[in-house]
C-alpha cells in the first residue's frame, strides 16, 4: 500500500523533530508546513496530532510547537526505561533461546569499526528492542519503544561523545553476557547500572550544554515533577 500525505507528513516530520533540525521549542504552523512538505493542511494536522500522541509536538495557541526537551520528563522517562527493562531481563532469562542471545551479542558489538553519532543511536536504540523482544512480552516491547521515543533526541546528544557510544556498548556485552549465564539477579544489576549510566551521563549533558544550546534556539525547560 502506497503511504497516504498523512504518513509523508508525519514520517518526515517526525524524522526532523528527533534529528534536531526542527529544534525544541520551535513554532510550527500548518499553514507554513504546507509548501514546505507538499500537503494540505488536513493530513499536517493529522500528522502533527499524531506527533502530539508520542510527546514531539504540543499545541500552542492557535498552532504548534515541537515540544521543548523537559529534564523532569526525561528523568521520569529514564525511570519507565529502567522498571521496563529490569522486567525484561528478568524474563529473558527464562525465556532467550542460545541462538538469540548469540544474535543479541552481534547487535551489541555491531559496528565498532564504524562509529558515528547516528550510527551508535540506531545500534542503541536496535538492541534495546531487540532485548526487549526476548521476553515474549508485547506490552514490555511497546513500552521499550515508547520510552525510547521520547528520549531520542536527548539521546542524540549524549551519543555524541566516542567514549559515551564505546562505554554504551560495552555494557550492552555485559548484559548479554549475564543472560547467556542464565543469572537473573547479575542481569537485572547491569541493565539498571547502564540505565543509571546513560541518565548520569544523558542529564549532565543537558545541564553543561543548556545555556549553549538555548543560545542556538533550543528550549530546555524544567517542570514540577508528576503527582499522580
Amino acid at each position: 500500500m502506497a503511504p497516504t500525505n498523512e504518513d509523508s507528513a508525519y514520517s518526515r516530520l517526525r524524522s526532523e523533530i528527533l534529528s534536531l533540525e526542527l529544534v525544541p521549542g520551535e513554532r510550527l504552523s500548518e499553514r507554513g508546513l504546507e509548501a514546505v512538505l507538499g500537503a494540505s493542511r488536513t493530513p499536517i494536522r493529522a500528522a502533527l496530532m499524531r506527533l502530539e500522541n508520542e510527546g514531539l509536538t504540543r499545541r500552542r495557541g492557535r498552532g504548534w510547537q515541537v515540544t521543548p526537551i523537559d529534564l523532569t520528563e526525561v528523568r521520569e522517562a529514564m525511570e519507565y526505561r529502567e522498571a521496563i527493562e529490569t522486567e525484561v531481563v528478568a524474563l529473558a532469562v527464562e525465556r532467550a533461546e542460545d541462538d538469540e542471545l548469540d544474535a543479541l551479542l552481534e547487535i551489541a558489538e555491531a559496528h565498532r569499526d564504524r562509529d558515528d553519532e547516528e550510527t551508535g543511536l540506531r545500534d542503541g536504540k536496535s538492541f534495546h528492542v531487540a532485548l526487549a523482544h526476548l521476553a515474549r512480552n508485547r506490552f514490555l516491547v511497546d513500552g521499550m519503544t515508547d520510552a525510547l521515543t521520547r528520549l531520542s533526541r536527548t539521546r542524540w546528544l549524549e551519543v555524541r561523545s566516542v567514549e559515551a557510544r564505546a562505554q554504551a556498548r560495552d555494557e550492552h556485552v555485559a548484559i548479554v553476557t549475564a543472560l547467556a549465564a542464565r543469572d537473573p539477579e547479575a542481569a537485572v544489576a547491569r541493565v539498571r547500572d547502564h540505565n543509571r549510566d546513560t541518565r548520569d551521563r544523558l542529564l549532565a549533558t543537558l545541564t553543561d550544554e543548556r545555556r549553549r544550546l538555548r543560545g542556538r534556539g533550543f528550549s530546555i525547560v524544567e517542570s514540577d515533577a508528576a503527582v499522580v
